[in-house]
This record gives structure tokens, sequence and C-alpha cells, in this order.
């Protein structure tokens, strides 16, 4: 279970951020501070793993109360959530350690996507006993040069359709299922699969059953 700490000037805001948090599975709220000394008690007491952070708060801004946790050595990750849109307040967020930055107004389904991909990343250093550059370019989000390009004969129109059509099935899928999704060839649609497990979008499993050679199944990397 992840704890997250939700810190917002706004009482409502703070409020429906907490929902938010409560519907993703694995995450749990665990306090809530609308003041930058509030934040700094509720994280040194509860000790939360994420802290939701809001940039404009009556008493010191979001930045100072990061760097404040990562000074007093805290290990909690931080991803901001906030209307500040000054490029030079979002390069200060990445300086002092946030994960990510959400610029609000935002749906419920963009708070959740960045709440998966805080699970993502855990699990995947959990599971780590050394890493790989791959795995290093999937945590910090870079990826080798030339690795998002598509091979030649794959349109980026049909690798979009793939791909969500793959997120879509965190279960996993066939390509022949994938293809029937989209209504595409399954010859084409394995292509754009096996690339995406090239590149480390996609994970492949096999599915043993009767005779023949077994199911190549795909589904979302992480």
């Amino acid at each position: 279970m992840t704890k997250v700490l939700v810190v917002d000037d706004d009482f409502m805001v703070a409020k429906l951020h907490s929902r938010y948090v409560s519907a993703v599975p694995g995450f749990s709220v665990v306090g809530v501070a609308h003041t930058g000394a509030e934040a700094l008690r509720a994280a040194h007491r509860l000790r939360p793993d994420l802290v939701l952070l809001d940039i404009f708060l009556p008493d010191m801004d979001g930045i100072g109360v990061l760097r404040e946790l990562r000074g007093a050595g805290l290990a909690m990750d931080a991803l901001f959530i906030t209307a500040a849109r000054d490029a030079g307040m979002v390069r200060a967020a990445l300086r002092a350690g946030a994960l990510h930055y959400l610029i609000k107004p935002f749906n419920q389904a963009a708070l959740h996507e960045q709440l998966r991909h805080v699970a993502s990343l855990r699990t995947r250093l959990d599971g780590l006993d050394e890493a790989r550059q791959e795995d290093v370019d999937q945590i910090f989000g870079t990826r080798p040069p030339g690795s998002r390009e598509l091979p030649k004969g794959l349109a980026p129109h049909t690798a979009d359709l793939v791909e969500g059509i793959l997120r879509a099935h965190p279960d996993g899928l066939s390509a022949t299922e994938c293809a029937e999704a989209g209504s595409l060839s399954r010859v084409s649609t394995r292509r754009y699969l096996e690339h995406f497990a090239a590149t480390g979008r996609a994970e492949v499993t096999l599915r043993y059953g009767g005779t023949g050679r077994p199911e190549r199944r795909y589904r979302p990397a992480g």
C-alpha cells in the first residue's frame, strides 16, 4: 500500500484530490495538510511514501517544503499538483526532486495515470537487485536515441492504436485478439507488438495448451 499525504491550501480541492487518490487500488491517504508547516509536521509524523504537493501555500511554497523534506533526509516521493505554469517553477520542482508536475485543472484520469506511474516505478525498483541500462531508462522516463522511432513499414497512427489496445488489456492478449479489437490484420498487429516488446513497451509470455507452438501473449510493460 502506498501511503499518500495530500497538501493543498484549498480545503475542497484537498478533499477532492484525496477522493481521487483513494479510488486507485494500492493507494491510501494517510493525511491532509493545508500549509507548508502542517505538511512538514505531517510528513515527519506519518512518513508517507508520496506527497501530492501544491506550490502556492499560505506560509511557504511547495518547492521549499520539498527541499526541507529532502534536507531532513525523509525518503518520500513528491508529485506537484499546481496551477503554476511558469517554466522556472517547473525547473525548480525538477531540481528539487519531484517525480512529476501536474497542472491544474485536470481530471481524475490524469491523476490516476500519474499514480499508476508511481506504482509502476515502485514495483520495478523493488524487483531489482541490479539495474540494467534499459531498466534505468524506463525508471527515469528516458530511452536510448531512436528507440521510439518505428521501423520501416510501421505507421505512427497504427502504432498508437495497437499500443492503446495493449494498455486497455493489462492482463495481456494475443496478436489475434489485438488485431480483432483494432480491425487490423494479425500479421501486421504482431509486428507492432513485437516492436513494443523489443523496445521495452510490452512484455511477452507464452501460454501452453494443446498441440503446436505456444501462444505469445502481450501485456503493457511495468
